[in-house]
């Protein structure tokens, strides 16, 4: 199915996001976007929509130093760091652990709104199924 991602069981298993942390770059957005927008997300073959909870803070795109904690808003160059939900299930990484499950681009409005890369996932803790082959193993 779209969006399913396979990994190894025994060694850092793919989990369902809770949320994630992401380093977002608006490109062309004809407004400005707040909290609570929920565009769709393009990352792998997943394409759901992820709410931006919460805009940490506006950084330089060049040298990612803070120009401002918790803005209202940003718009069209600005980058940012925001905490982002996904709507549905959706297995993401970290950019710096696993670079193709790591970047994305932001689609609204039938164009790429933004581009980004995520910098943290809160993963959500499941147990795994025990497959017939791994139980026989043991």
């Amino acid at each position: 199915k779209r969006g399913f991602v396979c990994s190894d069981s025994k060694n850092d298993p793919a989990k369902e996001a809770t949320n994630f942390t992401a380093q977002v770059i608006i490109m062309n957005h004809p407004g400005q976007i707040g909290n609570g927008y929920a565009p769709v997300l393009d990352c792998h073959t997943a394409h759901i929509a992820c709410k931006f909870s919460e805009i940490q803070t506006k950084i330089d795109r060049r040298s990612g130093k803070e120009l401002e904690a918790a803005p209202k808003f940003i718009k069209n160059g600005d980058a940012a760091y925001v905490i982002m939900v996904p709507t549905k299930p959706m297995c993401v990484e970290s950019f710096t652990a696993y670079p193709p499950l790591g970047r994305f681009a932001v689609r609204d409005i039938r164009q790429t709104v933004a581009v980004g890369v995520i910098k943290a996932v809160e993963k959500k803790d499941v147990a795994g199924k025990v497959t017939k082959a791994a139980a026989k193993k043991k």
